[in-house]
């Protein structure tokens, strides 16, 4: 077993997840990414976390197999030995918007089936090793879990009514594993971005520029994938170990609605 305290992340190739698992690294983390995208595309992303001189381990693996979810969580306890840390970050919008009189069942179940399903499953596999682990009393392991959820799990988008779905689907996940694996001293926790500039958001770049100069947000800029990746640390730091299914808005402030 490694002496560093292990963060896996999922989706962490590029965007939110990456600049969490830099975040985690600075913090002396070592990190464990699982993502669908070829190795040589994100090598550049992956190579920035190695330049913290930690352990990182890239698995290259579809969310929504369990044999891919098996076989990179026997490759974690393989190398590292344990978990600390599962930041839930994966997920994806539809491949077009659609309004919610057209959208097709591909597309709702290609976003459930990775946002929702494979992170429920995910979470479970990696739950039940954490009970393990806390069972253990030599390994004093203070294990914990972050889902990356939304401003969507609230609030209405019509023409992207399966993404809305599915974090509202997992701000649920947060609420049920929070609820069962406390008698375990396992705490969960969730953030919710607002408009955060990413390769997701790109495509709509124009559209929230508008929105944020006329004050859809009290704080009137972009979010940055660094503004997530600090709320997942203050999660991860033991500092609100009396707190479970504690949420943080990372959202420039949306969520206080005003008028």
């Amino acid at each position: 077993m490694i002496k560093e305290k292990v963060a896996v992340v999922t989706g962490a190739a590029r965007g939110i997840g990456h600049g969490i698992a830099k975040k985690l690294a600075d913090d002396g983390c070592a990190i464990a990414i699982f993502d669908i995208l070829n190795f040589d595309d994100v090598k550049d992303n992956i190579d920035a976390i190695k330049e913290k001189n930690i352990p990182v381990l890239y698995f290259q693996g579809d969310l929504t197999n369990n044999q891919d979810r098996n076989q990179f969580v026997t490759k974690i306890m393989e190398e590292y030995g344990r978990i600390d840390f599962l930041i839930n970050n994966a997920g994806v919008a539809p491949k077009s918007r659609k309004d919610i009189l057209e959208t097709t069942e591909e597309s709702y179940d290609f976003v459930m089936d990775i946002n929702l399903k494979g992170t429920f499953f995910f979470t479970q596999k990696i739950a039940n090793i954490m009970i393990e682990e806390k069972e253990n009393s030599d390994l004093n392991i203070e294990a914990k879990i972050v889902n990356i959820a939304s401003t969507s799990s609230y609030t209405s988008s019509p023409n992207r009514g399966e993404y809305c779905i599915s974090k509202a689907g997992i701000s649920m996940i947060t609420k049920l594993y929070a609820d069962r694996l406390a008698e375990y001293g396992i705490n969960v926790y969730e953030v919710r971005p607002g408009i955060i500039y990413t390769d997701m958001t790109s495509v709509v770049k124009d559209k929230y520029d508008k929105l944020i100069e006329e004050g859809i947000t009290p704080i009137k800029r972009w979010g940055h994938p660094e503004d997530i990746a600090k709320a997942v640390s203050v999660f991860c730091s033991g500092m609100l170990d009396f707190s479970t299914a504690e949420v943080i808005n990372v959202d420039g402030g949306f969520h206080l609605r005003r008028l």
